[in-house]
């Protein structure tokens, strides 16, 4: 009886030994944030806005930074399945920074109204927000495009539906 209560202990560890050395799949060894983590870059920036502050109403001008950016190049965590919205809506709420969206079923995405009280048509009615992922507009709504380690994020204010920021030709 004793000997067989010692095999079953042996076995328990050896089992709790191997299974500690297993890896979960979402497990990223070179994240500094742990176990399902991974970083991401983001920026939220109004450029386009700097020259052309006459299309803004005078009370709106206080929105903008000088240097037009709203939210510095940042990296921030992400976690496996978080989609560009979900990080901004993240990073915005947890800088106090304002954030107004609607869900659009259409789309099934979120679509981003404001950041910073900057709302889409403030500047005419081809303004609003874009964003990029590593250097390309996705063209899916922002809750729809899934992020990947290394992703750099950029949201820019755009006055002419995308084309003054690179979004089309």
């Amino acid at each position: 009886m004793m000997a067989h209560k010692v095999k079953l202990i042996v076995l328990l560890i050896v089992s709790l030994a191997l299974l500690g050395g297993c890896s979960s799949a979402v497990d990223d060894e070179s994240s500094p944030y742990g176990e399902g983590y991974f970083v991401v870059t983001l920026s939220v920036r109004v450029g386009a806005l700097l020259d052309n502050m006459h299309l803004l109403d005078s009370e709106k001008h206080e929105l903008v930074p000088v240097d037009g950016v709203i939210f510095p190049a940042t990296e921030v965590r992400a976690w496996y399945g978080d989609s560009v919205f979900d990080v901004l809506h993240r990073e915005m709420r947890g800088a106090g920074i304002h954030l107004a969206f609607r869900n659009t079923p259409f789309l099934n995405s979120a679509y981003v109204e404001a950041i910073n009280n900057l709302y889409e048509f403030d500047a005419g009615e081809l303004s609003g927000w874009m964003y990029m992922v590593s250097g390309e507009f996705p063209g899916v709504g922002a809750s729809q495009y899934f992020l990947s380690s290394g992703d750099v994020i950029e949201w820019v204010y755009t006055l002419d539906l995308g084309r003054d920021v690179g979004g089309y030709e």
